[in-house]
């Protein structure tokens, strides 16, 4: 009987450690939210439900770094909207940051103005959400600490759209085994993160966010991206031709409240 005993105590702190392990090499999920308005009046009620009720609410439930975004002023094309983004370590931490917020007295009194909002004084047009899994050769995520003003700093979302689940999956290799995100990575490019949507809109297809200092850095970083010889290399291999068949980028600053 002591035996067993001993045998059980054995294979739980396998299990245990085995735990600690793929949670600590697992990969991150990423939440972005997507506001989209119709004029000045909504960006402020949603500016200030965000600042004074969401984010503050987000950080309580121990979700410390949120980025939100706005596209840059001379953007013409995106829209009046704002984007979130936040980390996730568990799909399921998701559902529990719904029931949290539920029950967050201090957030649903903070966030009244837009939780509890009339039908006929709607504080955004729509909201969308995208859900995202980490890259393998980007599992976690990365908070620049740039130097300059929130209003001078770019942050560059970009989508690329596969045109089969095949050849998207060839786009994701080329991001991971193919040495894109090390490329990215030896230049400087300081992304947030790298991850395919497992929900959204445009699948399928890949997300991330890159940052610079101002637009100058922007533009420098991409044109020794564009000239370098490892991606004039794997931008030629046949097997990462037609991969993508629609890009979409957007130009974003953070907003004065954004946790970076």
């Amino acid at each position: 009987m002591k035996k067993t005993l001993k045998q059980l105590v054995i294979v739980a702190i396998l299990v245990f450690a085995l735990a600690q392990f793929v949670s600590a090499t697992g990969r991150n999920f990423y939440q972005i939210l997507v506001y989209r308005l119709k004029d000045k009046a909504q960006e402020a009620r949603v500016d200030n439900y965000l600042k004074t009720a969401y984010l503050p609410a987000l950080h309580r439930a121990g979700i410390k770094s949120v980025g939100v975004f706005k596209p840059i002023p001379s953007d013409t094309i995106s829209g009046n909207q704002i984007i979130v983004w936040l980390p996730l370590t568990a799909l399921d931490q998701l559902d529990k940051l719904l029931t949290t917020l539920a029950k967050d007295d201090v957030y649903q009194k903070s966030g009244a103005d837009v939780l509890n909002a009339p039908f006929d004084n709607v504080p955004f047009q729509r909201k969308e959400s995208i859900l995202l899994k980490a890259f393998p050769d980007a599992p976690g995520y990365f908070i620049p600490k740039h130097k300059t003003k929130p209003s001078e700093r770019i942050y560059e979302l970009r989508s690329y759209e596969g045109p089969t689940e095949n050849l998207f999956r060839q786009k994701v290799k080329m991001f991971n085994e193919g040495g894109e995100i090390k490329l990215f990575k030896s230049i400087e490019f300081n992304a947030v993160f790298y991850a395919e949507v497992i929900s959204g809109s445009t699948m399928p297809n890949l997300m991330y966010l890159t940052t610079f200092a101002d637009m100058v850095a922007h533009d420098a970083h991409w044109d020794t991206f564009r000239n370098h010889p490892e991606w004039k290399k794997l931008s030629a291999l046949d097997e990462y031709k037609h991969t993508v068949s629609k890009s979409v980028k957007m130009l974003l600053f953070p907003t004065d409240y954004s946790d970076f």
